[in-house]
């Protein structure tokens, strides 16, 4: 029995930090016209290569906005991302420049298709399912930090 527990208390400790690191990003509220979301907001380099990984679910009003610490053309991959992704690079404004569908575990590139600030992750297909595509404004953008 305390082998069991013991066990299962070394099992959680190996687990919890990678999960306390995604618990402790801050949030910013951000819209798409009428379309509320709380994004998630990977503004360092930690936060930015950890990103979406191990995460097996994702609220459908969540997403993650990363800030990139300079505007240039950025990509995105999924290795030990476990769900699929829509990812919208957004120029400085919030606007959106490209929309890219993301498939999990997959180190195939995703890149903007003209220099970009922001890049923000949301659930598979939430962006087409609403309407928005390129040109799009996402608003409250200019409340996120600066992404050193």
């Amino acid at each position: 029995m305390f082998f069991r527990i013991a066990l299962l208390a070394i099992s959680l400790l190996a687990v919890l930090p990678g999960w306390a690191q995604q618990a402790q990003l801050p949030l910013l509220e951000l819209f798409a016209g009428m379309h509320r979301i709380e994004a998630e907001v990977a503004a360092t380099f930690d936060s930015r290569q950890t990103g979406m990984m191990q995460r097996t679910s994702m609220s459908p009003q969540r997403g993650m906005l990363f800030v990139f610490p300079e505007v240039a053309k950025h990509c995105m991959w999924m290795r030990n991302t476990l769900l699929p992704l829509s990812v919208a690079f957004l120029d400085e404004k919030g606007r959106i420049i490209n929309i890219e569908e993301m498939q999990p575990q997959s180190d195939d590139n995703h890149c903007s298709t003209k220099p970009a600030r922001y890049a923000l992750e949301m659930n598979p297909g939430w962006f087409k399912s609403r309407g928005l595509g390129t040109g799009f404004s996402i608003t409250g953008i200019d409340k996120a930090p600066s992404g050193r």
